[in-house]
């Protein structure tokens, strides 16, 4: 019989089943220690190409290395200088935290090696596609008909609405879409990608709150058709990036059907908030949409890149994008079997449910609500401890898990130039502690400190330490300047 072990029978490009196995434990067990001591360790590294690339460049090696001094290589040169996005106190962007079943998922998928474009190599992860598609669909609330498929992120998801919005409208000239002026970014580049001219993405003002203002966009709607444009589609926020603001989302479905547009919603993180008991009446009018964007590499705890696009009518879906060359022939089995390939720009794509679909099997949807709950009452407690504070001032209400707020002494007269200097020195000095990772951003023309509370790992003393952290670097700060 073979010896499986015998160096003599393997090829270049394979290793042993002995050291396969001693290998992936020991990776096992560096990810066990990485997640058992996150808290402990610091919460941001960073560290500029200069120093970086004299200690990874070069040529390749022509012969193979010594897989646990390349494991060390990557654990100890490569890895620590990234972002500790899973850390309790990572406060910044839009944080990921995935569940460990998650991170198995990921495993298995990869490992398999699963190829998921089409029914006929890849029945059962399709499947399970289907089924976590479902799941989804009935959260928001579509009819049966309703359904949609997993990207790499918001991004490609809000690009896939676009094409499939301009396909339903017949590819129209002069298309025209409308965004909120807190809208991500990805919209924008979309809009490129799909023919809209950057002249035709108009940008809608917000409300006191950071809300697409319905009025103005009904009054820019008149304006373009009365110069010859037409008008596409209106995308709201459910949960912007900046201040996690839900735009009034069934005021706009009101308006998109009146008009014949397309809605669709950016619910990348915010969306999985229906989840929560009490929340859901938040996002009236998201059933009413015909086309949602939803990130589960966010709030719902998975590894990235976990996208998702869903859609009322997937039959809409694949109008858009299904195309069957002759070396696909052999994959068209039917209506009931679904190639995913047909409902997105992806032909190669990996089993991406698989982690969804373990990790809500694993733990219970229970835990899920839970988490994404504690994470709203973080934030509330946050604004509350802000509005309680001399020293801290709101810039705009909480939402969702999104803080937007900065230091002013209160009482003090702080010019608004002395106001950013100091907020930016107390930006500067907590990253680079790493005692905390928070991002800053623009509201209105303002600076603004911004804390994004996301992560299931952290508890209301990492938020509650950070502000005072925040207090305690801005009288510093405020003091060394000859402020005040």
């Amino acid at each position: 019989m073979k010896d499986p072990n015998d160096q003599s029978s393997l090829t270049g490009l394979e290793l042993p089943p002995d050291e396969m196995r001693r290998l992936g434990y020991s990776i096992v067990d560096l990810l066990v220690d990485r997640w058992t001591n996150l808290r402990d360790g610091p919460a941001w590294q960073f560290s500029p190409r200069r120093e970086l690339q004299p200690l990874l460049w070069g040529p390749p090696p022509e012969k193979g290395r010594d897989p646990d001094q390349v494991i060390g290589e990557v654990v100890g040169k490569i890895l620590p200088m990234a972002g500790r996005i899973d850390h309790p106190r990572f406060f910044a962007f839009i944080p990921s935290s995935p569940t460990w079943p998650s991170v198995m998922g990921d495993f298995l998928a990869t490992g398999f090696n699963v190829f998921q474009g089409t029914w006929l190599e890849s029945a059962g992860p399709s499947q399970v596609e289907l089924v976590v598609m479902d799941w989804f669909r009935q959260w928001l609330g579509f009819p049966e008909e309703g359904g949609g498929l997993l990207t790499s992120g918001g991004s490609a998801a809000n690009l896939c609405a676009l094409v499939a919005a301009r396909e339903w409208a017949g590819n129209p000239e002069n298309p025209v879409l409308y965004v909120s002026d807190q809208g991500h970014s990805s919209l924008e580049r979309a809009a490129r990608i799909v023919g809209i001219s950057s002249e035709n993405v108009r940008r809608i003002p917000t409300d006191p709150d950071f809300r697409l203002d319905v009025p103005q966009l009904r009054e820019a709607i008149a304006i373009d058709r009365s110069r010859g444009l037409h008008p596409l589609c209106v995308c709201a926020n459910a949960g912007a990036t900046n201040t996690g603001a839900i735009d009034p989302l069934d005021s706009i479905a009101g308006l998109a059907k009146e008009e014949d547009l397309w809605f669709h919603i950016d619910g990348a993180y915010g969306g999985f908030a229906l989840l929560v008991p009490g929340e859901k009446e938040l996002f009236h009018g998201i059933e009413k949409a015909d086309s949602v964007t939803l990130d589960p590499h966010k709030w719902l705890y998975q590894p990235y890149e976990t996208g998702c696009l869903m859609v009322r009518d997937t039959q809409l879906l694949e109008a858009a994008f299904r195309i069957l060359p002759e070396y696909l022939q052999d994959t068209a089995l039917g209506s009931e079997h679904v190639n995913f390939a047909d409902r997105g720009i992806q032909l190669t794509r990996g089993f991406r449910a698989l982690k969804i679909w373990m990790s809500i099997q694993t733990l219970g949807l229970e835990a899920f609500r839970e988490a994404i709950g504690t994470g709203i009452q973080h934030a509330r407690a946050a604004e509350r401890f802000i509005q309680e504070s001399t020293h801290l001032e709101m810039m705009g209400p909480s939402s969702l898990g999104i803080v937007c707020f900065r230091f002013r002494i209160s009482g003090a007269d702080m010019l608004p130039e002395d106001l950013e200097e100091v907020n930016r020195g107390i930006q500067d000095e907590i990253v680079e502690s790493g005692f905390a990772m928070m991002s800053s951003t623009r509201l209105r023309g303002e600076f603004s400190l911004r804390l994004s509370i996301l992560n299931y790992r952290s508890l209301w003393s990492d938020v509650q330490e950070t502000l005072e952290e925040v207090v305690r670097i801005g009288r510093r700060v405020w003091r060394k300047g000859g402020l005040g």
